[in-house]
């Protein structure tokens, strides 16, 4: 099974929906509840999920949402390491590192993300969630 490691911006694409990215976005979970992929994020996405939804909905509302989301993904931990080799980088995004490192610790097949000029030195394909559907 495909082991595909999404990045924060879709996560929230999800579960904002925001457009016009939902769709893509729906279809990749869409994926991961048939079981025909695994897809993992970090424990930091996680936690900015949060952050984001709480800011327009109440906090009970936020963790039902959260509750259901997480039956679809794999939570990767935020560790010594990542944080380290985050530091170390040259990635201009500190956040967009440390994603970049679980995903590569963990051995991720590819990285799912908006923003793929921000992951130009990926040593693993790094795509939108509308490519990794078409593919």
């Amino acid at each position: 099974m495909e082991h595909v490691f999404v990045d924060t911006n879709i996560i929230i694409d999800l579960l904002a929906k925001r457009e016009p990215f939902y769709k893509d976005a729906q279809d990749l979970f869409t994926l991961s509840d048939k079981k025909e992929i695994q897809l993992c994020i970090s424990s930091l996405s996680f936690a900015n999920a949060y952050y984001s939804i709480v800011k327009h909905h109440k906090d009970v509302d936020a963790k039902k949402f959260l509750t259901k989301f997480k039956v679809l993904v794999t939570v990767l931990p935020l560790d010594d390491k990542a944080i380290e080799l985050a530091l170390a980088s040259d990635f201009n995004d500190f956040e967009d590192g440390l994603q970049y490192f679980i995903a590569m610790d963990n051995e991720a097949d590819c990285i799912i993300t908006r923003n793929k000029k921000d992951f130009k030195n990926a040593k693993i394909p790094v795509m939108t969630a509308g490519e990794f559907m078409k593919k």
